[in-house]
């Protein structure tokens, strides 16, 4: 991505396996945990929660992460947020970032890879035109917590 390249499937899912097997340990010790990533694809939102049936394997180098508490089940702990917004409003934040490795240019390519939570999964939608603390007020209010 640092190259204005995109990744492909073949070099996010041994990344988002990693990130599994983080939220995998810190389940298993009873940490809650806000991971930030764009799991753009059901497919990456699925390795995140642990289901690694065959028809979710759909990159070739695919492996399964080696876990020491891989019979546990963390799914209907996850709770996605989905955030949303224009390709205009998120060019213009990303253009006036500094230090990020991300091109504003690599954008359209993240809109054309997303696949939106579904109801199939558990998630909730937030417009990113809200502030920052409305935000947070809001995945705060549905996870029940007061903030």
């Amino acid at each position: 991505m640092a190259k204005g390249m995109p990744l492909s499937d073949e070099e996010r899912i041994p990344w988002l396996c990693s990130l599994q097997e983080i939220l995998l340990r810190e389940f298993s010790l009873g940490v809650n945990v806000i991971l930030a990533c764009s799991s753009l694809k059901r497919m990456y939102r699925r390795i995140l929660m642990g289901e690694h049936s065959m028809k979710n394997r759909q990159a070739e180098n695919y492996t399964e992460p080696n876990q020491a508490h891989s019979h546990l089940d963390f799914s209907k702990d996850i709770l996605f947020v989905y955030l949303h917004g224009s390709i205009e409003l998120i060019t213009k934040r990303l253009e006036t970032r500094k230090g990020h490795f991300m091109s504003p240019s690599l954008l359209q390519s993240q809109f054309d890879t997303l696949e939106p939570p579904d109801g199939t999964e558990n998630f909730m939608s937030i417009n990113i035109e809200k502030t920052i603390p409305e935000m947070v007020t809001e995945i705060g209010k549905k996870l029940g917590l007061n903030i």
